[in-house]
């Protein structure tokens, strides 16, 4: 009975080690979303371990009254679902500056904030070089008053895969 549970564990762990390898190196796309008002973010993973990436994203809005940028860092750990579906989880932190003038003095207002930030999605691996994605992230604000509370951004991200 031993051998068998051994066995068993052993080629479970082989399979999700196999199935773990469909992270690629490097993945550069876009990332759609509210993102706080900053609609969509040029977004970079790269893969770090067989089972971990780290997802960068960049947002940038610029309108007539509204100027702001943020950049976001995420840890990620990646499962296996089934052939090409993966399921991912991390954590990390956001910094961005803003300013808002609307031509009034006294309405004139700048800033730089820090965020906290969780994730959770699914992909889809093609057998050609893109994915496709939906997450969840929620953002709490730390420091500044452009993220004063919490913000849920739902996202859907396309990205090319290279090595």
């Amino acid at each position: 009975m031993k051998k068998i549970f051994i066995l068993a564990v052993a080629m479970f762990s082989g399979y999700l080690t196999m199935n773990s390898q469909e992270i690629s190196n490097h993945a550069i796309g876009v990332r759609f979303g509210n993102n706080d008002g900053f609609g969509g973010e040029i977004s970079y993973q790269r893969q770090l371990t067989t089972t971990n990436r780290l997802e960068i994203d960049l947002g940038y809005r610029n309108e007539k009254e509204y100027k702001a940028f943020k950049l976001s860092g995420i840890y990620q750990w990646v499962w296996n679902i089934d052939q090409g579906f993966n399921w991912y989880a991390g954590f990390g932190a956001g910094v961005g500056s803003w300013s808002y003038n609307n031509g009034f003095i006294s309405d004139n207002n700048e800033g730089l904030f820090i965020n906290a930030d969780g994730n959770i999605g699914i992909e889809y691996n093609f057998k050609a070089p893109f994915l496709i994605s939906l997450d969840f992230r929620p953002e709490i604000g730390i420091i500044g008053n452009y993220g004063r509370d919490t913000d849920l951004d739902l996202a859907l991200s396309i990205r090319y895969q290279f090595k």
